[in-house]
């Protein structure tokens, strides 16, 4: 058996792509799509043609209106080759504005149905901001599934716990990249890896919380660097992989066991916390990493909305 085909025996996998045309071959349970995804799928060949007859159906309309429809019509796409959900993003330039999250929300999900999609096969992807966290909390209470993102610290997760959001995706990936880049010249590749990655250790500690305290938000570790990160959190509630990333799981065959687990877990001694928005905002404040991660990913999720509506504006 390869690793793909064992760690799917514990654990849900995720496909990490706009690019539906390739998730036939690894079966995945679900999809993750983000701006800078969907930016990169449109600009081949093979989806020229679902962006520019979305843009000429919609012609006129406001801008965030065609963007959103195209954003679903990918949506749409990926559900007709995955069996559970895909998770579509609101626009990051309002990760500081909690009713227009709600509302852009609320229209994607419109859209979503418009197209005979059931509501649970949605997700809504929101930055795990404090604004972007209570607006999850109020779509929640209202039966639309949310997926917090661009998550790097364990206040983010405790008051995602806390808001019951669907799920949670923390950046192992992003995370190891800021203290690969902190460490220099004295950066110890092998001593950091597997179990020792920080990135594992921070889904590691979320999980772990999250499954001592009965939390029902699901963990979802995302943007991988290597598989060793991927095998260090097998057991995890789900991993959303990059295609060449499910390649390479799929292309070994050493064993593979569960690294994470929910009974383990149940059994630590681990102090339960919570955040109110002043404590929240001083513990991320207090992570340099997270913060500086978290408004990183913003600004970059931003400039790729902006170029795909330089796209769309072009056709």
């Amino acid at each position: 058996m390869n690793q793909l085909d064992a760690l799917k025996q514990f654990t849900t996998v995720v496909a990490d792509t706009g690019d539906f045309l390739q998730l036939a071959q690894f079966r995945p349970q679900d999809a993750t799509t983000n701006p800078s995804l969907i930016l990169k799928a449109v600009q081949k060949p093979e989806y020229a043609p679902l962006l520019k007859d979305t843009v000429a159906k919609w012609q006129g309309r406001a801008m965030d209106e065609v963007i959103d429809r195209l954003l679903v019509r990918f949506g749409c796409e990926i559900l007709q080759h995955v069996p559970g959900r895909v998770s579509t993003e609101v626009d990051a330039r309002l990760s500081f504005d909690t009713s227009a999250t709600v509302t852009r929300a609320e229209r994607i999900i419109e859209l979503y149905q418009a197209e005979g999609i059931h509501i649970n096969r949605v997700l809504i992807k929101i930055a795990a901001t404090w604004e972007g966290i209570q607006a999850a909390a109020q779509l929640e209470r209202k039966g639309i599934h949310t997926n917090l993102t661009l998550l790097f610290s364990f206040a983010q997760a405790v008051a995602c716990g806390q808001a019951k959001v669907q799920l949670i995706s923390p950046f192992v990936g992003r995370i190891y990249d800021w203290y690969k880049k902190q460490g220099g010249a004295s950066w110890d590749e092998a001593a950091r890896a597997g179990a020792n990655d920080p990135g594992v250790q921070s889904v590691t500690q979320i999980y772990n919380h999250y499954k001592r305290f009965g939390i029902a938000t699901e963990v979802m570790g995302a943007s991988f660097r290597n598989v060793g990160q991927i095998t260090a959190l097998a057991g995890c509630d789900l991993l959303t992989i990059a295609p060449e990333l499910l390649a390479q799981l799929a292309a070994t065959e050493a064993p593979l066991q569960p690294a994470l687990s929910a009974d383990a877990a149940k059994a630590m001694d681990l102090p339960f916390v919570t955040y109110d928005e002043p404590s929240f905002r001083y513990a991320l404040n207090e992570d340099a990493m997270a913060t500086e991660k978290l408004a990183e990913g913003i600004r970059a999720f931003a400039v790729d909305a902006v170029k795909l509506e330089k796209l769309i504006q072009a056709i």
